[in-house]
């Protein structure tokens, strides 16, 4: 299946650069561009692209608020990936409580800005391993205190659910957490589909982002 890509950006080389870098993929295409917030909102209702590459400094609106219209949207499916200059930028962690479900360097190569696109598509594991886990540690030590834990939705999971939930906040793929658990890969894929299910999350981008806000897990361990 081809994947189809909305590029938001307020500079128009970068959405250029990144229209043909993606179009020369065979699996993917680019079937718009928007110039700020506001524009990409109305483009992804439009359009109904899979993928939303989104600057977070745009005129009009800025791409944490239009992520979070996006996002917000009953039903939708569409996943936004965050584009930033820096790879702590403070907005990162803003956009990620938006919605979304992770984020790429402008510098990026042609294969990594694929990749990104591809993985964030299939919603299927966390972007960048190399730096996802310094990410979620300096978000959760950005946030609040956790709020109280939501026991109705959490209490929902069984205990190998919830060990599951624990080690995808802790940046870990399926394989290694199926390494950990000493379980098989796609029982682990079962089990992540099932907690997406019963806490209504969209990815497991948003559910490490659950897991630190509802106090789940934190910094140095459960």
């Amino acid at each position: 299946m081809t994947i189809r890509v909305l590029i938001a950006d307020d500079q128009m080389m970068v959405r250029q650069g990144f229209t043909v870098l993606l179009n020369a993929e065979p699996d993917i295409e680019v079937v718009g561009q928007a110039v700020d917030g506001l524009d990409a909102v109305a483009r992804t209702a439009e359009l109904a692209p899979d993928v939303v590459l989104m600057d977070i400094r745009m005129p009009q609106l800025g791409g944490i608020e239009a992520t979070r219209r996006i996002t917000g949207v009953a039903g939708s499916e569409v996943k936004v990936l965050v584009l930033t200059t820096f790879d702590l930028d403070e907005y990162v962690y803003e956009a990620l409580r938006a919605g979304a479900s992770g984020f790429l360097l402008k510098d990026a190569s042609a294969d990594e800005l694929a990749h990104a696109v591809r993985v964030v598509a299939s919603g299927d594991a966390l972007l960048a391993p190399n730096i996802t886990k310094r990410l979620i540690v300096e978000f959760s030590r950005l946030t609040e205190a956790p709020r109280a834990p939501a026991k109705g939705r959490v209490g929902d999971l069984t205990d190998r659910e919830t060990e599951v939930l624990c080690l995808i906040a802790q940046g870990l793929s399926n394989a290694e957490i199926a390494g950990r658990l000493v379980l098989a890969e796609q029982t682990v894929k079962t089990h992540v589909s099932r907690i997406l299910v019963k806490l209504g999350l969209r990815d497991r981008t948003q559910a490490a982002v659950f897991a630190y806000e509802w106090g789940v897990v934190r910094v140095g361990g459960v």
